[in-house]
Order: C-alpha cells, then structure tokens, then sequence
C-alpha cells in the first residue's frame, strides 16, 4: 500500500451517523458508526499484549455515532462517540484496511 492510498483527501460525516473517507488515490470508504465503534483499537477496547478484544459488543448502543472527529497529527483521527467513549486513536491505515 502507498502513501497516497492512505492519505484522506477529506473525512466527512455521512448522514447523521456514518463516517466517510475519500482517499487521495480516489477510493470512496464509507464506515457504518456502530461497526467502527466496535472496531476501536484503544487499550480499554482490545487487550494490547494479544489483540484480544475487551469491548463487549451488548453495551454499544445500535444508535451510537460520532459528536466530534478530529486530525491527530497526520496518521490518525480520533472520535468523540456518543456513549461517551473517545479514547481511540484510528490510524489512516487501519481505516483504508477496514474499507
């Protein structure tokens, strides 16, 4: 995988809950909320040593979605979700994996 296929050109909300990445390469990926919720990577969602996951699916709500994205730095976004949970940091790569 190259640089460009895992820069965004722009990330953008899609509808009230989804995530949408446009790839400098021109790849469209489109992310349902509670999907890339479940899929978050922090150390209180996935076991670090194993990758194990933590997160028990049953207590995401199905109407969880993003109050706020933001840059971290120029490899990652973070998601302010509203069940409260922001502490995951989602690498571009990660996210061009997922879509």
């Amino acid at each position: 995988m190259n640089q460009e296929s895992i820069t965004p050109a722009a990330i953008e909300r899609a509808g009230v809950a989804d995530v949408r990445i446009r790839w400098r390469d021109g790849h469209e990926s489109l992310y349902p909320a509670r999907a890339l919720r479940l899929r978050c990577p922090c150390a209180s969602c996935v076991e670090e040593m194993t990758g194990r996951p933590l997160l028990d699916p049953a207590t995401v709500p199905e109407d969880v979605h993003p109050e706020a994205i933001g840059l971290v730095g120029r490899y990652a976004i973070s998601i302010r979700w509203s069940d409260g949970h922001s502490t995951g940091i989602y690498t571009f790569k990660l996210l061009r994996d997922l879509g």
